[in-house]
């Protein structure tokens, strides 16, 4: 990969079939590289390997290249052991992993989901719970008897109570405080593991990833990995969300919605610039619905010309 070159990357999950709000941020991620004569990469994330499996991968790649959505390197459909499948690179993570336990900036957590939401732990703005430290508080003999047992511990990181900002391709300045909004985070699952926001972190840093475009529901992901991402040494990409496309009743699209996932879609639009028009017009990128393919859009991006509110998606 050419040294100082924009590189962009879908990295999605095959947990099922990609949906429309999927591939709105995969067709912009890829306009906003290509734009900029950027590379692209593909990173299957299949972490969940009780969800996710090849041949759900090998669909997923199939409807990225009906799209026209190509890519400069990652994962091939002939080659599920590569290094661009996430459930093959536990081995990597465990390096990192391994740093962060030297720094002591880990330790182990023995809380059970029940016993988070018995603790009354306050929310983050998107509604996931945030740890409230009680592990952290465990004296040196505690922790050591709960690890001896025959207890499982996930294992969180202990994040300081400071802002992280940053400036986002789209929204522009964001600052978002670790503590309030996450608390000491998981690292690795009680299962063994790893979690997202390192494994993602690890892997964009090692693969030369420099521009992020996702979903704004993402957004407050990113102050746990810019703070990973200082921890482990690594270069920070530059970030930029995206509006999510709802239903008319403001519900977001995800892949429990049949008709609006890459089966239904193909189907129904029959060609893959019906598809592409359908979104670069939800985009702004082009002023009305018309079937166009997808490298015909490269000249016509301008972030200027994306909503910053969220889209709705009326069939």
């Amino acid at each position: 990969m050419a040294e100082n070159k924009i590189c962009g990357r879908f990295a999605p999950s095959p947990s099922g079939r990609m949906h429309l709000g999927n591939i709105f941020c995969a067709l912009l991620a890829w306009l906003s590289a290509r734009s900029q004569n950027g590379n692209m990469l593909l990173r299957i994330e299949d972490l969940d390997t009780s969800r996710c499996t090849e041949e759900k991968a090998r669909v997923l790649i199939d409807d990225l290249l009906w799209l026209g959505l190509d890519w400069d390197y990652g994962a091939v459909p002939d080659k599920p052991a590569d290094e661009y499948y996430q459930s093959r690179r536990s081995g990597i993570y465990k390096k990192y992993f391994d740093e962060l336990a030297a720094q002591d900036l880990i330790y182990p957590c023995f809380c059970s989901r029940a016993e988070l939401h018995a603790a009354s732990a306050p929310h983050s703005s998107d509604g996931h719970f945030v740890y409230p430290g009680t592990c952290l508080r465990l004296t040196a003999a505690q922790r050591a008897a709960k690890l001896a047992g025959a207890h499982k511990c996930a294992w969180r990181i202990k994040v300081p109570g400071a802002d992280v900002t940053f400036d986002d391709l789209h929204y522009g300045r964001q600052s978002l405080n670790l503590a309030r909004e996450w608390g000491d985070f998981i690292v690795r699952r009680s299962d063994g593991i790893y979690a997202y926001q390192l494994a993602v972190v690890i892997d964009d840093a090692l693969m030369n990833v420099t521009e992020v475009i996702r979903g704004s529901d993402l957004l407050t992901s990113t102050a746990p990995q810019l703070y990973l991402y200082k921890q482990l040494g690594f270069n920070a990409p530059q970030f930029g969300h995206l509006p999510l496309l709802t239903a008319p009743d403001g519900r977001r699209l995800a892949k429990r919605d049949l008709d609006l996932d890459m089966g239904a879609l193909r189907q129904h639009y029959k060609t893959p610039e019906a598809v592409i028009g359908k979104l670069a017009c939800l985009a702004g990128v082009i002023d009305k619905e018309e079937a166009i393919k997808a490298a015909e859009l490269i000249p016509l991006f301008d972030w200027q010309k994306v909503p910053k509110k969220n889209i709705v998606v009326k069939f």
